[in-house]
């Protein structure tokens, strides 16, 4: 049972992080870029917003409310990778997308935004927080740069849009945030420590915030997924190294972004797709920190 624990913690952790890396690979740093469009006046559709929403698990989202007949604002940095993303989801759906490349980890990002959002009045429903940066380097080994980067990016970016676009959320309740952590926010991890505390901040925000907003008719939710298959590579990865189990673990981003979206929809707190990752995730949160910890440490030696 040890030696199974601590497979399992290892997949974790390595998976996750690739996973990460791959998930915000349209997140390079470019010059901010705003597409100023003016939002079709017969659109009479509530809006979804997905910061980080052109690849991986955020265009799953993007998909999956797509689905549900919402117009979608996609933001990213790579104006090619939206230009695609936004061609996909209105000839699949019929829905309307905006587009807008923006540097998540900049401060004046989310103002910028939401000043877009709140002169053109859109009726924004749901926020998701998806954009994120993650991989497997050594906290010890990684550059100052690097590490603030992730910190403003998982955290930072995530509590500004939250605030700025409260507003909007609240003039349209009911009305939904959806915030995108990891199952590596359970959990202590050496060697990836920065990386899980960022990720422990975003599941613990989200639990604080949802009974600050629940009078506004505000619902929270927060994303903590496993190992998930955005790229071909990654699914090779996974088979290599932990063969069926990883398999088993695994959870492809369709799948995710349309529980993620169906359980946001009907107010879920913590959700963790995949059998298999629920039963780590409770593993995770029952043990005892340092044990936790401890684990991890070995498994890494």
């Amino acid at each position: 049972m040890k030696k199974m624990v601590i497979l399992m913690f290892i997949f974790l952790s390595v998976l996750d992080g690739y996973t990460q890396s791959c998930d915000f690979a349209g997140t390079a740093l470019l010059p901010d870029d705003i597409d100023t469009s003016v939002v079709r006046p017969d659109s009479s559709r509530p809006y979804a917003l997905v910061a980080g929403g052109s690849k991986g698990i955020g265009y799953a989202l993007a998909e999956a409310l797509a689905k549900r007949k919402y117009n979608l604002i996609l933001i990213a940095r790579h104006l090619d990778s939206l230009q695609a993303a936004k061609q996909k989801l209105e000839s699949a759906y019929a829905i309307h997308v905006e587009i807008l490349t923006h540097d998540l980890s900049k401060e004046e990002s989310a103002t910028e935004i939401a000043e877009w959002c709140i002169e053109r009045n859109i009726r924004l429903k749901v926020l998701c927080n998806v954009a994120g940066h993650g991989g497997p380097r050594d906290y010890l080994l990684t550059s100052l740069d690097t590490l603030r980067y992730m910190v403003r990016l998982n955290v930072e970016s995530m509590m500004a849009l939250t605030l700025t676009l409260l507003p909007l959320l609240e003039r349209n309740a009911p009305s939904y945030i959806l915030n995108v952590a990891s199952m590596a926010g359970f959990a202590p991890i050496p060697i990836k420590n920065l990386y899980s505390a960022t990720k422990s901040a975003v599941v613990f925000f989200s639990y604080s915030l949802r009974y600050q907003l629940k009078k506004k008719h505000i619902s929270v939710s927060c994303l903590c997924p496993g190992p998930v298959f955005t790229k071909p590579e990654v699914r090779r990865e996974t088979e290599k190294r932990f063969g069926w189990f990883g398999k088993k673990m695994a959870v492809s981003p369709k799948r995710v972004g349309e529980i993620a979206v169906k359980k946001t929809l009907k107010g879920r707190l913590i959700i963790v797709p995949g059998t298999l990752a629920k039963v780590v995730s409770t593993l995770l949160r029952g043990l005892p920190r340092r044990t936790v910890t401890s684990l991890y440490a070995k498994a890494g030696d």
